[in-house]
């Protein structure tokens, strides 16, 4: 029996537990989050018993990618493979992925419908400060759908910290570790050791775990968590991370080690890191599973294959040539500099950026970033998402005024492409820049799907 007859039902349905806390206050992720309801659920419903291989991914910036990265690897190993990652462009099912195909509507609602009895029961019991985690219920639908395909191996990209995340309760061997950095210090903390400490709470005991390059507080964080469960804790020297090439159209080309010279099909720079990492963690993951000989000429290129076969949509994505468009998910200043170094050597002039940063991230950063490669600044906003808040046009603008002579507001994204295309004309560049919300607008306008990536 179906209890959802859309998407949109099933949403509402999935986050109703957690909108009953709207308007309270919330504090630090040890005293306001709790997975134990995830945890019953998946094992009410036998969903953690699947012999199957995990690997979880959490950080500050590039665990997106680097699950994307891995995941793609692994299926050119020759595995089916599950993935979850977040926030979604176009649904909500894009999150759930097998071999890169979003869950369909149909198989959502049916297994959604399923498992709502469970997960009522477990609602039923929580009391007034504790709610039932959406992440937690996707993870749910994802395990279920998982096991209907037959995956063997599965890559999760971690929501927010770790610790107290529901994607911690899977059996994972594998933690990676993107970079992390001071990010959410209202519900992780104001320190990086106290970031990196929920970070890593996905090691799990007699595991492996591997990290990028990181600063050394963050190091002896994971060190100290892998020795207390005896797991074995490996981080890559900035000496064995990919060395740059060049950017093509159709990606970055870097050394990697016994890989050779090798393409990557992604723009942004920074991912070169996340891509070692990957290669890293897919090579882990399948010593566990039945396969190719891991030192073997075909592993090399079958690996080789994968990163030149990533998509990963609207992580530094050339929309259009003519003007030359290209839309990103910056809201800081360490993310929005490493757009702009990915793409320096290929900004046609003039450059116009729009500029979409809700009000409690780093928007300041962002227009200073922008401003000096950018002969013009349009600042603008998303209804998208109700909960983001945005200066009012008058603010922004006069925040964004220190860092360009020429700045203006556009009340909509429709409005400020086209106040872009006619100062960029054929030769410029557009750049679209900032929350998730305004990249999910930007690939709508263009009519991107995204059920297979």
């Amino acid at each position: 029996m179906l209890f959802f007859e859309n998407e949109s039902e099933a949403i509402t349905y999935i986050f109703r537990s957690m909108r009953k806390l709207r308007g309270q206050e919330r504090g630090l992720d040890e005293e306001m989050r709790d997975i134990s309801p995830t945890r019953r659920l998946l094992m009410a419903a036998n969903l953690v018993n699947t012999p199957r291989e995990y690997g979880v991914v959490t950080g500050s910036k590039g665990k997106g990618s680097t699950t994307v990265i891995t995941t793609k690897l692994l299926q050119h190993l020759g595995h089916k493979v599950g993935m979850i990652t977040s926030p979604h462009l176009v649904s909500w099912r894009e999150r759930i992925r097998v071999d890169g195909r979003a869950i369909p509507e149909t198989d959502l609602l049916r297994i959604l419908s399923d498992l709502a009895p469970q997960i009522d029961e477990i609602e039923a019991h929580l009391n007034e400060r504790q709610y039932f985690s959406p992440q937690g219920i996707f993870l749910a639908v994802a395990l279920r759908w998982f096991d209907e395909q037959g995956v063997g191996a599965a890559v999760l990209e971690v929501g927010r910290g770790g610790r107290f995340d529901d994607i911690s309760v899977v059996p994972n061997k594998l933690s990676l570790f993107a970079p992390i950095m001071l990010e959410h210090p209202d519900q992780l903390g104001s320190t990086l050791e106290r970031i990196a400490w929920h970070k890593a709470g996905i090691i799990k005991a007699y595991s492996h775990a591997y990290s990028v390059p990181q600063p050394s507080e963050v190091l002896n964080i994971l060190q100290a968590e892998a020795d207390a469960l005896g797991a074995e804790f490996n981080w890559i020297a900035p000496k064995d991370v990919g060395e740059y090439i060049e950017t093509t159209d159709r990606g970055i080309r870097m050394n990697l080690g016994r890989y050779g010279e090798v393409l990557l099909s992604l723009l942004g720079r920074y991912q070169i890191a996340n891509a070692t990492l990957a290669v890293i963690g897919a090579g882990n993951m399948h010593a566990r599973l039945p396969g190719l000989a891991h030192g073997s000429p075909e592993y090399v290129e079958r690996i080789r294959a994968g990163l030149a076969d990533v998509t990963w949509p609207g992580r530094c994505e050339k929309l259009q040539d003519n003007p030359a468009i290209y839309v990103d998910g910056a809201i800081n200043a360490e993310s929005a500099g490493a757009l702009v170094e990915s793409l320096l050597d290929r900004l046609t002039q003039p450059v116009i950026s729009i500029i979409s940063v809700p009000a409690d991230k780093d928007y300041r950063g962002v227009y200073a970033a922008l401003g000096v490669v950018s002969q013009v600044l349009i600042v603008t906003e998303t209804t998208r998402n109700p909960s983001l808040r945005f200066l009012n046009p008058r603010e922004a603008v006069e925040a964004a005024r220190p860092y360009n002579a020429h700045v203006s507001h556009a009340p909509s994204l429709a409005g400020a492409i086209e106040q872009a295309k006619a100062q960029a004309r054929m030769d410029g560049t557009i750049l679209i820049v900032g929350t998730q919300s305004i990249v999910a607008d930007t690939v709508n306008l263009w009519g991107k799907s995204y059920e297979v990536i």
